[in-house]
């Protein structure tokens, strides 16, 4: 079953079941993680490996965290959650580097 939630013009969904498995493994809410992209953001290809579909990394704030969102852009104003989880303290200096300077 997938779930949708308009905000900012864009669609977003993802599977609940999914969902359901992110918040006992990372303790985020797919519905919370959609906040990263009411902020500043980096953004990049997930080329980690061949998912068969382009995924994309964003970083950025989830409500008082750091956290990163995997996402598919299903069309150009939908994009479908794949995982949300708090950043590494890899990718908090990366973003602080980057976007606080």
């Amino acid at each position: 079953m997938y779930k949708r939630q308009y905000r900012w013009r864009v669609l977003f969904e993802w599977d609940e079941i999914k969902n359901q498995i992110n918040i006992r493994k990372h303790g985020i809410d797919f519905g919370d993680a959609i906040d990263v992209f009411n902020h500043p953001v980096l953004t990049a290809l997930d080329q980690r490996e061949d998912y068969g579909e382009e995924r994309w990394i964003a970083l950025g704030c989830i409500a008082a965290i750091l956290g990163v969102v995997v996402y598919v852009e299903r069309d150009e104003n939908v994009l479908r959650i794949i995982s949300a989880r708090k950043a590494t303290r890899r990718e908090v200096t990366q973003y602080k580097q980057r976007i606080w300077h």
